[in-house]
């Protein structure tokens, strides 16, 4: 079955008839193309330093092809972009998921983060200096980009405690302080950092304290001390870089939008950031479900004298991960729908669900994989490893579980508690109305 016929029923009105076409096309590519081409993307980086230095020709030749195939620039939604291909954000949604599961099928077709959160930024906020410098060359895939926003000092899950300086000093701004997990900053094609800082630290309204400015990868004062490793991942040449900024300047030029509105930019970065990594993260469920149904049915590995599939706990695993998988597909389309229907912000309910639910859902689902290999499943020899360590730090990117759960349980309490409380109190009164109608005793509350 073609990718065009496994879409949900509930989605499938939304999914134009050109989408389906290019959803079958993204699958031959990352199925035929890019799984396959991921172990030489790894064999191309090579050993030690040089995997920072090395940009993989076979990326280069996917790029090439996919940009033949249509297959570029999909993740721009054509309900608030025209740079993009046209697609809605439900649409892209069924393809980032085929797009996660391989390592290269999303920087091979121009749809990787951050860079995809970055040209959101820079074509949204932007003006037509900073789109012609920087977006064009973004959606050309000619250079890469970071997103610095992290620090190492303080709780960033509370962006209102970023520190790092942003201070005007005539025509010029001046940047003091350091960040960390500046995901994208390794590779030697990054040439653009967008930086969250603290302009107006003495502002009364603490969310109109910060501002976002560009600077060039290289600027005087910046330093890239190391690239940091997830569970020993060490992700080159994208990497996730530690950086300090002392006295590095700026023309006033490079800020974004305007002083005081960096929250109003991350906010409206991270919304649509939020859900392209569930997308992605359900097609990474995928693959480690089916790696799973390739695992209990080889004949080579029995147990007791039976093949894994005739236990009945582990068809239980199988029955379970479908389950789950469908499930929290269902919770990310149904955010991109309502996406598409107004914007990042009047879903914040929707991908708060999927932003938690998803990496959940899928380390679940990987686990039980692993399981299923033994020993093998948590090594080099399966890609499921790799899998876990890059999803479980999804619960903290883009704000914790946590923070989402308090902020979507408040946001549910305070929307519904009165209309409920009044619901049940006419309940109660007319249940008892009724029952005395009838000729019976109230019924007692507490």
């Amino acid at each position: 079955m073609s990718a065009s016929t496994r879409i949900p029923p509930i989605a499938q009105p939304f999914v134009s008839e050109r989408a389906k076409k290019t959803l079958d096309l993204v699958e031959e590519f990352v199925e035929k193309d890019c799984i396959p081409g991921d172990a030489v993307f790894s064999a191309e980086l090579g050993e030690g330093e040089k995997r920072w230095q090395t940009t993989p020709v076979i990326m280069e030749q996917l790029k090439e092809k996919a940009k033949k195939l249509g297959l570029w620039n999909m993740f721009l939604s054509k309900t608030h972009f025209k740079q993009g291909a046209g697609f809605s954000n439900l649409e892209y949604g069924l393809m980032a998921e085929l797009l996660g599961k391989s390592k290269i099928a999303s920087e091979a077709t121009n749809n990787a983060a951050p860079d995809t959160g970055n040209m959101e930024v820079l074509a949204k906020y932007g003006n037509d200096a900073q789109k012609q410098q920087w977006l064009t060359p973004l959606l050309e895939g000619k250079i890469r980009s970071a997103f610095l926003m992290t620090e190492p000092d303080v709780a960033s899950s509370d962006a209102t405690n970023i520190e790092l300086e942003i201070r005007r000093e005539g025509n010029e701004y001046v940047l003091n302080g350091s960040k960390w997990w500046s995901s994208g900053a390794g590779d030697p094609r990054c040439q653009i950092y967008l930086v969250m800082g603290k302009s107006d630290p003495h502002n009364s309204d603490t969310y109109k304290q910060q501002s976002v400015v560009l600077v060039p990868a290289g600027t005087r004062g910046v330093t890239v001390h190391r690239m940091l490793h997830v569970y020993g991942y060490d992700d080159a040449p994208h990497g996730h870089g530690h950086i300090t900024f002392e006295n590095v300047r700026v023309p006033l030029s490079a800020m974004v939008l305007g002083e005081g509105r960096g929250f109003e930019i991350i906010q409206g970065r991270l919304g649509p950031g939020r859900i392209h990594h569930a997308m992605r993260t359900i097609g990474a469920a995928e693959k480690a479900l089916e790696w799973m149904i390739n695992r209990i049915n080889d004949d080579k590995k029995q147990t007791f004298g039976k093949p894994l599939a005739s236990h009945g706990v582990i068809l239980e695993w199988v029955a379970k991960s479908r389950i789950e998988v469908d499930s929290a597909r269902l919770i990310v389309l149904n955010a991109a729908i309502k996406i598409d229907q107004g914007d990042a912000k009047s879903a914040l309910k929707e991908i708060a669900q999927a932003k938690v639910l998803v990496p959940q859902t899928a380390l679940t689902i990987i686990d039980r994989a692993v399981q299923a290999y033994g020993a093998a499943g948590v090594c080099q020899d399966t890609p499921l490893a790799y899998l876990w360590a890059g999803i479980r730090t999804l619960r903290i990117a883009d704000g914790p579980d946590e923070v989402h759960l308090q902020q979507l349980g408040r946001r549910e309490n305070r929307s519904r508690k009165d209309a409920i409380a009044a619901k049940l109190k006419w309940q109660r009164e007319e249940s008892d109305r009724l029952l005395l109608a009838a000729g019976f005793k109230a019924k007692s509350h507490l």
